[in-house]
């Protein structure tokens, strides 16, 4: 049985001090062929010993109630005040992290077991960062404000009503909205005649970067659906209501979408919007401190640049096996040639993942239950999810990226080279087992309430920690391989460079795919992808940088632990899957017996 989180007060379950609980939960669901599932009669018949996991919860961190209510209480305060950028949300949830601030320092950190000290440490380090997102999202609304004044007329109207009043003033709301109308209106006209034109008395802008534009203009379509919201409330329930400002509201929702254009075409961002908002160099550290990331950015593009060497060093020795001596493009484009037929794209998948399964499970390097390889299944991805995911997707459900009859043929042949066999040799265990998949049935079984602590850092680089681990064990069968793994290997750097340059205003989004096409080799529609996916919006600014940095600190962590004798590979990654998502150094420190403080900050120069 292998334990690794948990204790009682002031213990931790490790290697140093004892193992025990929550590997009954493990053992009994092992994989047919691990030494500890040998006692089990047959995996259908596996289930839980029920005592095992009440005693291994009673061991785990007496904070973890505070962790829930937390996350609960910050959960149900945005979607009460839950207009972007209103002044009033600002002011809430900064009282509501600061109050949590004074009782975690009020909080008896001394008398928490082990992994209550971590979590106490983990929630203060989250909190600081909330609120400096409060004020750089005010630096943000400042920036855009002479573009859209008249937010805050329609952030009042949506926060009076979830300010619960009995009734309201019909006619009042009406004449709100057609003035509403009049602003926004008069302002779209000063637009239109260009930047620092002055019509009726009103001035456009003189000057806005292209950023803050597309910022304004998307907010301004967010305001529209906030407007909506609040119109429908009161529309048709309320009959003096309707009656009055039912034309009112069409007019306004009108004015608003003809705003938003007029602000694209007046700052140049109506040909082809503006991928993505740098957040700058005070972002860019905010977000290192709360993923305890003790580098700059210039930094980690250094460490990028290093690491691209050995990779590029390695990719002309496979090219010259392969018989294209240093033109590795060749190579890398006679591997693509290689990519199966439509319709055998399946096949594929779950031939990788036996060979990957085989290839841990022979060493001995991690416990894989067995309903966890029960229960993935297989998905294609639709042509339009493919415009920004161009490769698989994973977790439980791996998602196929793979042309259809309807792409364009150019589209087809670019989708078949970017996805064959020898380059899916990455691919498929990161998103699988012992990858993504595994780490979501794990983590959703032990410290689930470490979720609010989730990290790329810990997310997206144990996945790639695992492409590391496989490529210095000669997972990769030939100079085929070796080139379809490092094609991986040099995009996780190249995210590096390309995403950190360019919230520091470095380089363009254009200028980041031609550096995806030119130092990775990847098709151009795929690398207009990887970069629209980058900054649209839906992942957070150090996403793209967690994959390499953070399998390098698993990977450091590794060479400390296991390298070093103070563990064993299986004992080291079962402790990490039964630890919960949270930064990698907290890993470490949680891992190898480091004092926890109440002044704990993130100092482990893992990158040497």
């Amino acid at each position: 049985m292998r334990a690794f989180f948990g204790g009682g007060a002031g213990s931790m379950l490790s290697t140093r001090s004892g193992v025990a609980g929550a590997a009954a939960l493990i053992g009994i669901l092992l994989l047919p062929g691990s030494a500890a599932a040998q006692d089990v009669p047959g995996w259908a018949e596996a289930v839980p010993d029920l005592d095992d996991v009440v005693a291994f919860d009673r061991s785990q961190s007496d904070f973890r109630a505070a962790i829930v209510r937390y996350d609960e209480d910050r959960g149900a305060l945005l979607r009460r005040w839950d207009v972007p950028y209103s002044e009033r949300r600002r002011a809430r949830m900064r009282e509501f992290y600061q109050g949590w601030l004074d009782a975690l320092d009020a909080a008896d950190f001394e008398g928490l077991n082990r992994e209550g000290q971590a979590d106490w440490i983990l929630l203060r380090n989250r909190i600081e960062f909330e609120l400096e997102e409060l004020r750089l999202e005010a630096v943000a609304w400042a920036e855009m404000a002479s573009l859209v004044p008249f937010a805050p007329e329609i952030t009042a109207l949506q926060e009076a009503q979830r300010d619960r009043l009995p009734r309201i003033d019909a006619r009042g709301s009406a004449e709100t909205l057609n003035e509403l109308t009049l602003a926004i209106e008069a302002l779209t006209e000063a637009l239109r005649a260009g930047p620092g034109a002055t019509v009726d008395g009103i001035m456009a802008p003189r000057t806005v970067p292209g950023v803050v534009a597309a910022r304004a203009a998307s907010f301004t379509g967010q305001l529209g659906r906030v407007l909506d919201d609040w119109y429908a409330f009161y529309a048709g329930y309320d009959p003096d209501f309707t009656w009055w400002a039912e034309a009112p509201y069409e007019a306004a929702s009108e004015a608003l979408d003809a705003h938003a254009g007029a602000i694209r075409s007046a700052y140049g961002t109506a040909d082809g919007p503006v991928v993505g908002d740098p957040i700058g160099a005070e972002g860019l550290e905010a977000h290192l401190k709360h993923e305890m990331i003790p580098y700059s950015a210039r930094e980690l593009i250094d460490i990028a640049y290093r690491e691209f060497e050995w990779m590029e060093a390695a990719l002309l020795e496979a090219s010259r096996e392969m018989g294209y001596g240093d033109d590795w493009k060749a190579a890398q484009e006679a591997v693509k040639q290689l990519a199966v037929e439509p319709g055998e794209k399946p096949r594929v998948v779950l031939e990788l993942h036996e060979q990957s399964m085989e290839f841990v499970q022979a060493r001995d390097w991690l416990t894989i239950p067995t309903l966890a390889d029960e229960v993935w299944r297989m998905e294609m991805m639709s042509p339009q999810r493919q415009l920004t995911a161009p490769f698989f997707l994973g977790g439980e459900v791996i998602r196929i990226s793979y042309p259809t009859n309807t792409m364009e043929h150019d589209i087809k042949l670019m989708s078949m080279r970017g996805n064959n066999p020898h380059f899916n040799r990455a691919v498929v265990h990161h998103e699988l087992i012992p990858g993504h998949h595994l780490q979501g049935f794990m983590t959703d079984r032990f410290n689930n309430h470490r979720g609010i602590f989730n990290t790329p850092f810990w997310g997206e680089g144990w996945a790639l920690y695992w492409e590391m681990q496989l490529w210095d064990a000669d997972f990769p069968r030939g100079p085929e391989d070796e080139i379809g793994m490092l094609f991986w290997r040099m995009h996780r750097a190249a995210r590096i460079i390309f995403s950190l340059s360019f919230h520091l205003g470095e380089m363009t989004p254009q200028e980041a795919v031609d550096f995806l096409v030119d130092r990775v080799g990847h098709e151009r529609a795929n690398a207009e992808a990887e970069v629209r996916r980058s900054f649209e919006g839906s992942y957070p600014p150090l996403y793209q940088a967690g994959y390499m940095l953070g399998g390098m600190q698993f990977h450091a962590l590794y060479e400390e632990l296991v390298e070093a004798g103070e563990m064993s590979a299986v004992e080291y990654h079962d402790a990490v899957m039964q630890g919960g998502r949270m930064p990698v150094e907290m890993v470490r420190a949680l891992l190898s017996g480091q004092e926890l403080t109440r002044d704990f900050r993130a100092s482990w120069r893992f990158a040497g």
